[in-house]
């Protein structure tokens, strides 16, 4: 299932802009048949005009409907090979803004949750497939700034590990992979103190290699894993004045 293999149909839920927006741009280039998500019409309406050939549906991941909205995605493409959950919401919460709180943990826990578990049981069904999912280095250790955001990342993370462990167990030809961006320069990128902020271009494009490359996890840019090092062994005593 690499990019060079074959034309793989792809859906990538969340890409109105950001990291998800380039990915499609750089899987249409690369020949593949692409479908993307997202909540904002004219966004999607946008890409649809640079790409005539891709596919779209307007749906929020915590909507009842987005399943059906992912079925019916499928049945366009007619199959698919790999999944991308780009989807994310987090905002600073210094004041720990429940609203804000609530909002980022539905988003990122319980629409990410609903559509992992059915694509991967789609998958099982298939025979074969992939599943990227957008994490975060700030999945690695609680963060006062953003404490949902960084709960539900590591959600995201522990829930992918767990499926890898499955597809193992199960012998499946399931592959899943956990992306975990550094400091990417979109809107999603917030606060002071940021370094090794990476272009999105860039970004996108290692991605593409960890997915082609079925990594199991994946740091991007590729130096993050050093950080994600030294924070997993940081005494608490340490961290708390920096998380």
């Amino acid at each position: 299932m690499t990019s060079e293999a074959h034309n793989m149909k792809i859906i990538i839920i969340g890409a109105t802009s950001g990291i998800g927006r380039e990915l499609a741009q750089q899987y249409i280039m690369l020949g593949h048949t692409v479908a993307v998500t997202g909540r904002r019409q004219p966004l999607l309406l946008e890409l649809k005009t640079q790409h005539a050939a891709i596919e779209t549906a307007c749906f929020d991941v915590q909507a009842a409907n987005a399943v059906l909205e992912l079925q019916s995605l499928i049945t366009k493409l007619d199959g698919l090979d790999l999944l991308i959950y780009s989807a994310g919401y987090g905002e600073p919460s210094a004041d720990l803004v429940e609203e804000t709180e609530i909002d980022a943990t539905t988003t990122n826990v319980m629409g990410f949750v609903k559509i992992a578990a059915f694509s991967f049981n789609y998958f099982r069904k298939q025979g074969h497939g992939q599943l990227a999912v957008i994490s975060s280095v700030a999945a690695v250790r609680g963060n006062s700034w953003t404490p949902a955001y960084s709960a539900s990342k590591a959600y995201v993370s522990n829930y992918s590990e767990g499926l890898n462990i499955k597809a193992r167990k199960l012998q499946l030809d399931i592959v899943v992979t956990d992306i975990r961006p550094g400091f990417v320069n979109t809107k999603m990128a917030k606060g002071y103190g940021q370094f090794w902020v990476a272009p999105v271009t860039k970004a996108a494009r290692q991605i593409i290699a960890a997915i082609a490359a079925k990594k199991r996890v994946a740091y991007i840019t590729k130096r993050w894993w050093l950080i994600a090092f030294l924070l997993k062994r940081l005494p608490f005593w340490i961290y708390r004045r920096l998380g």
